[in-house]
């Protein structure tokens, strides 16, 4: 880990603060989000699938840090609404990969173009300048939240 200085409390919460206002900005305090009828772990199930490709259910369940449990719930469910197909994986016939349906690559589609309008419009408001900033802190933070719960084997909280 790069050399950390303490940051002060009021840093902190700062950051804090605005995490919190984002998930509430971004609709993550409602049963369903993005202009879906599904709660986030389905939207992002849908996100993920559609821009890696096809998934086992563990590595769905690693990449979205869902319990494994969580996840055969949310898949059987996402099956049944047509948005996700199981298929026999070819390289171990005891797993099955998970795709999109063209119904969930219709989701999908959906999902990008609310996420995009929803991003346009906050930036809008913006300069390129704090435009890049904004990107740049986004990404910054990310990695930093994945790289200290890797570290430290600590879950983030906002």
């Amino acid at each position: 880990m790069h050399g950390v200085k303490m940051a002060g409390l009021s840093l902190i919460d700062d950051i804090r603060a605005a995490s919190r206002l984002m998930v509430r900005e971004l609709g993550f305090m409602d049963a369903t989000v993005a202009a879906s009828d599904y709660p986030p772990s389905a939207v992002h199930t849908i996100l993920e699938i559609g821009i890696r490709g096809p998934l086992t259910s563990g590595e769905l369940g690693d990449f979205l840090r869902l319990e494994k449990s969580s996840v055969s719930r949310l898949v059987r469910k996402l099956i049944d609404c047509g948005e996700l197909r199981e298929t026999p994986d070819e390289l171990d016939a005891r797993s099955k990969r998970l795709s999109l349906t063209a119904k969930g690559r219709r989701t999908k589609e959906a999902l990008h173009a609310f996420g995009r309008q929803q991003v346009r419009g906050a930036l809008a408001v913006l300069t390129e300048a704090e435009q890049r900033k904004v990107r740049e802190g986004m990404m910054l933070y990310a990695r930093a939240l994945r790289e200290s719960r890797a570290d430290n084997g600590v879950e983030p909280a906002a």
